[in-house]
């Protein structure tokens, strides 16, 4: 399956309305810099990194995938943009020399472990007057509610689409016992998004980096109430 199938050409219009969405919502958190060297953390096939390319025609921009498939689907999703670079790993990029990194529907999907190890390859990357922008989805309360009749509708019976799993996130506390896929896509894998919590997720996030700002997509003011993702704006810890 195509990273698109299940994103920007989902055959749900309102998924699709949310994907597209959220790549406009994390590219208006970059204001007015200018950045001039860009990292997409785990790109997928590439459309931020489009994006990001016909905003800044003069930037430097390195779409990182790490898993095979989707980084094939990147290299031709991104073909012909002479700014852009598909990279494999991110061994190659200079420390602290990333004005912008994003990193979206990324950290959701990893285990402990690997989370930290991402948040310290962004800081390590991050120059000093850098900022990240890190989507991660919202996944208790109402906006589990709303995400899991959704999915009950087109997969019941599935880990993230029976009543009890649906039930738990809508409360707050959300199925610890995800499945996970060691080795998939090139690194251990949670295919589901339940049982993602953003509030354990922000701590750990804290730790590491310092948070300048928190918005929610597609609907700023409402915040974690009823949106679908939430966006954090942050800075390496120590930085000028």
């Amino acid at each position: 399956m195509l990273y698109s199938d299940f994103t920007t050409n989902d055959p749900n219009p309102v998924k699709r309305f949310l994907q597209r969405r959220r790549l406009a919502d994390a590219v208006a958190l970059i204001e007015d810099r200018a950045p001039k060297v860009i990292l997409d953390f785990g790109a997928g096939n590439g459309d931020m990194c489009k994006a990001l390319a016909a905003r800044y025609p003069d930037s430097r921009i390195i779409c990182y995938e790490p898993a095979e498939q989707w980084r094939i689907e990147a290299i031709g999703n991104l073909r012909g943009l002479r700014n852009v670079s598909v990279a494999a790993t991110i061994d190659g990029i200079q420390a602290q020399s990333c004005d912008l990194v994003l990193c979206t529907e990324v950290f959701e999907h990893l285990p402990p472990a690997t989370t930290q190890d991402a948040f310290g390859q962004i800081a390590h990357l991050l120059s000093n007057a850098g900022i990240g922008i890190i989507g991660v989805p919202l996944e208790i309360f109402l906006p589990a509610l709303l995400k899991g009749v959704f999915r009950m509708t087109r997969r019941y019976g599935e880990f993230d689409a029976t009543p009890a799993a649906v039930l738990r996130a809508s409360l707050g506390f959300p199925p610890k016992d995800r499945p996970r896929h060691d080795g998939a896509f090139g690194l251990p894998y949670h295919g589901y998004h339940t049982g993602f919590d953003h509030r354990s997720f922000t701590v750990a996030l804290a730790q590491h980096f310092t948070i300048c700002s928190a918005a929610g997509s597609p609907v700023r003011w409402l915040g974690t109430w009823l949106n679908a993702e939430m966006y954090y704006v942050v800075r390496r810890k120590g930085a000028r």
